[in-house]
């Protein structure tokens, strides 16, 4: 079962692809995973690719592709993957479905967790972190005992930078600009599966569960 896994910040995304590669034993495989493997690992890759990220830099589309290829290869993906976090760009979709066609793996889906952006603001933007021990709490889901003291060691709770309104409203809209081409070239494929994210965890497993395991029968 190959299938890529698509959604916004706060969708809900990680907490799903846990359950997915636990239930249908394939690896989780993200972007971020396969760069600290490679460049742990010093392939020729890898140590590209570290020249980029040191400088701050973007990791050109060509040697991102380069880098996953390489891990499609390797012995655990045999039964499939869960691909998160690539492709980013319709270019890199793209190059994937040429790699894959090589090989003669196509995708069996593409599941895409949607939320609504309102929702997904008070998800993300509720979030608060203890400064003495790193839990992590929110205002309305998962609250302190005592507003803004941690219940495990007593710390202060805070807001971090990245998680205020503003920010979190940046990071969703780039979200969307950028994924939205994404959507729509899979769509155009029929291999495009939308599942409502507000739903309860459990809801939202189920439904994709019900799709994916139409590849497990066949």
């Amino acid at each position: 079962m190959r299938i890529i896994l698509l959604g916004p910040p706060g969708a809900g995304k990680g907490t799903q692809a846990e359950r997915l590669v636990k239930k249908y034993q394939i690896p989780h495989i993200s972007t971020g995973d396969i760069f600290r493997e490679a460049i742990k690992a010093g392939t020729e890759l890898g140590k590209q690719a570290k020249e980029y990220m040191d400088r701050g830099e973007l990791v050109p589309d060509e040697l991102v592709v380069s880098i996953v290829k390489e891990r499609l290869t390797e012995p655990d993906t045999a039964k499939g993957y869960l691909l998160d976090g690539f492709p980013r760009t319709v270019a890199q979709a793209e190059a994937l479905d040429a790699t894959l066609q090589e090989v003669k793996t196509p995708l069996n889906g593409v599941i895409n967790i949607e939320v609504a952006q309102e929702e997904l603001l008070e998800r993300l933007t509720g979030r608060r972190v203890c400064r003495s021990c790193g839990a992590t709490y929110h205002i309305k889901f998962n609250p302190s005992t005592v507003r803004s003291v941690c219940d495990k060691c007593g710390g202060e709770l805070y807001q971090r930078d990245d998680d205020t309104f503003e920010t979190v409203k940046q990071r969703l809209e780039v979200y969307q600009q950028q994924t939205k081409p994404l959507i729509d070239y899979y769509e155009k494929k029929g291999i495009l599966y939308t599942v409502n994210g507000a739903q309860e965890i459990d809801a939202v497993f189920q439904e994709i569960v019900k799709f994916l395991d139409k590849f497990v029968q066949s």
